[in-house]
């Protein structure tokens, strides 16, 4: 029987949140789920200063240039709200004010027992405990995070997974709707630039891009790039679509469950507006030209495990989140983040069981009653709420009797996110630009063949000789991450997930030496002497260490017909308290995705709490066969 595990309280440095000089000009930011039209001569909002406590005045740190803010406004008059446009959308990071509302309590406290403790599961565990259920945690491995592993060795620590964190007040959230204040759990620091993308091989070899969330920079980038003048009108056009495509499919959509295919009917008008048929790459195509250009423009699928050339376009709405928001980093890393929830669940009376895999979720009828640990020790609970991957969890944790949609057909016929090669790895010298290329925070490496490579790993599932990579270095940022005088990396290359015929017990050590050799040969020289500690994983973790589908990083691939309705609901389908929170439901992975997931949870719940009725059978079967025309017709 696995013992209960104590909850650290972990000491947190306080958040810094930092923001830009001229904070008058936020006056009238809102709070994205409030965003709305404002017609001339409405009165303005409340200040800053006086919405947001938890988000000080600070001295300047970056010099901005107005010049080209006045070329976002839409023409169509779509909003008029500075708060959108300027200057948190051309300028970013954005500001977002503190929250001092709290949760309102269960009328009828619950027993909830919670499967996984990655970001979702945390997320969704914290909001449960702040209405007042009883709410336990349970977790395979011998520390929380999930995906968001710390490796510590040598005196280097690493975040196992998540680095790039949008959406800021998702987390800041999840502390104020507790009664907290999130500056005293976590400290977060703006990146600029948000990713240095290099281009390797070819006529560009060795040039890069600085992506960042200013307009004029990012005109000054196109323009020393791109031969074509209009890339610069085009890409201008492009943030306002995305601006409309960040406000349906973001701010209304992304925190709202979609139970019913009535609910998909009711926004499809919208998505077919705003082209959400075309694939990412498809859309970007439109309105630039230069092939390098596209690419800077459609990596960001890869992040949450799509292929740009399939990923449907309402993934475009994360060029508009980062400029809207900012990217961000926490100090200590994705870990502290992860220990400042942990913490706070402690404080809310929440319990946290490590070491404790779960071999069953125990029905009676059409309910969960509880789950069965490997060990056999049962957890009775009246609700409960799996952060572990959807298909594998479906398959393996509920028996094929209650399993009326999902069954073991219909999870292999669904399309499923890539894997990856991730190297952990420090060195005992800092790099810094003196005898190589100058690195950022966070850097994209993009080989010669971008849409082949891309075909090779998410159709033709085969390991390619070249490789495209995000080489991660925290220590640019946060020095404490590696002992004195030296750096720590983790460098990720996206692979087939397990349905290929990959042999990584053979393939593995191969394919790491020619992602250390390219390395040392064009970003870090003298490498392989100076590296002093390192840790691999491959597509065999995520399908053994995190019980993931064909071992794929980010679930269920986000393509059209698996999205919204049509991605795994976060209300079981084949249990009414079963609850997803995670990468392989609604609305998908990506901190601000996995974190919008337990939101949907915990409204599910606090709506059965108030005794919110279903929907009645009639609209259940007309529901039903809309639904299955849509798949017809999406399909062909």
């Amino acid at each position: 029987m696995a013992a209960c595990v104590d909850l650290p309280v972990l000491p947190v440095t306080r958040i810094s949140l930092l923001h830009w000089n001229d904070l008058a000009a936020y006056a009238t930011v809102m709070p994205v789920q409030m965003r709305r039209r404002v017609e001339p001569g409405a009165p303005a909002e409340p200040t800053i200063e006086s919405m947001s406590p938890v988000c000080p005045r600070t001295p300047n740190f970056a010099m901005r240039d107005d010049s080209q803010m006045d070329n976002l406004h839409p023409a169509s008059g779509i909003t008029a709200d500075s708060a959108i446009v300027r200057p948190a959308a051309v300028d970013g990071p954005g500001v977002w004010p503190g929250s001092e509302r709290r949760l309102p309590e269960a009328e009828r406290p619950q027993r909830i027992v919670v499967i996984g403790a990655g970001l979702g599961g945390l997320a969704a565990a914290v909001r449960l405990a702040a209405r007042g259920h009883d709410v336990t945690l349970v977790d395979k491995r011998d520390q929380p995070g999930g995906r968001a592993y710390v490796y510590r060795q040598d005196g280097f620590t690493f975040d196992g997974g998540p680095t790039v964190i949008t959406a800021p007040w998702m987390l800041t959230d999840l502390f104020e709707l507790a009664g907290r204040k999130a500056e005293d759990y976590i400290s977060l620091v703006p990146v600029n630039p948000f990713y240095r993308i290099f281009f390797n091989g070819g006529d560009h070899d060795g040039e890069h891009f600085d992506y960042t969330g200013r307009s004029a920079e990012m005109v000054r980038e196109i323009r020393r790039i791109s031969p074509h003048e209009s890339d610069v009108t085009g890409y201008l056009d492009f943030v306002r679509l995305t601006e409309r495509i960040f406000a349906k499919g973001f701010t209304e959509l992304a925190d709202q469950p979609f139970d019913s295919p009535l609910d998909m009917a009711r926004v499809a008008p919208d998505l077919i507006r705003l082209e959400s048929y075309r694939t990412v790459h498809n859309l970007v195509s439109r309105f630039v030209k230069d092939d390098r250009l596209r690419q800077v423009m459609t990596f960001h699928p890869l992040l949450v495990g799509g292929n740009p050339f399939q990923t449907t376009s309402i993934y475009t709405l994360i060029h508009y989140l980062e400029r809207e928001w900012g990217v961000w980093f926490a100090m200590g890393g994705t870990g502290a983040i992860v220990d400042g929830l942990v913490r706070l669940f402690g404080e809310l009376g929440g319990r946290i069981r490590l070491d404790a895999e779960v071999g069953e979720i125990m029905t009676s009828g059409r309910q969960a009653t509880g789950v069965r640990l490997a060990s056999g020790e049962e957890i009775r609970a009246d609700s409960v709420v799996c952060n572990g991957d959807v298909a594998r969890a479906y398959q393996q944790l509920l028996p094929a009797s209650v399993r009326r949609k999902y069954t073991d057909r219909r999870l292999a016929r669904m399309r499923y996110s890539m894997s990856l090669v991730v190297i952990y790895f420090g060195t005992d010298r800092q790099y810094r630009g003196t005898d190589g290329p100058e690195l950022a925070h966070h850097d994209i490496i993009l080989g010669p063949r971008y849409g082949a490579l891309l075909k090779d790993i998410f159709t033709n599932k085969t390991l390619s000789d070249d490789f495209s990579l995000y080489l991660h270095m925290p220590t640019l940022t946060d020095p404490s991450l590696a002992p004195e005088g030296c750096d720590a990396f983790y460098v990720l290359s996206p692979v087939p997930h397990l349905g290929g015929k990959i042999d990584w017990a053979t393939q593995a050590k191969p394919y790491r030496d020619r992602i250390m050799g390219f390395l040392e040969e064009n970003y870090l020289p003298n490498l392989s002497r100076h590296l002093v500690t390192e840790h691999m994983i491959d597509p065999r973790h995520f399908d053994t260490d995190l019980n993931s589908y064909l071992g794929s990083a980010f679930s269920v691939e986000p393509v059209l017909t698996q999205s919204a309705w049509f991605r795994p609901h976060n209300r079981s389908e084949e249990l009414s308290n079963l609850f997803f929170a995670g990468a392989g439901t609604h609305p998908g992975a990506g901190m601000p995705g996995v974190l919008s997931s337990a939101k949907i949870v915990d409204d599910l719940i606090a709506a059965d709490d108030r005794g919110e009725p279903m929907s009645v059978s009639l609209q259940e079967m007309a529901a039903d066969r809309l639904g299955r025309l849509m798949t017809r017709t999406l399909g062909r």
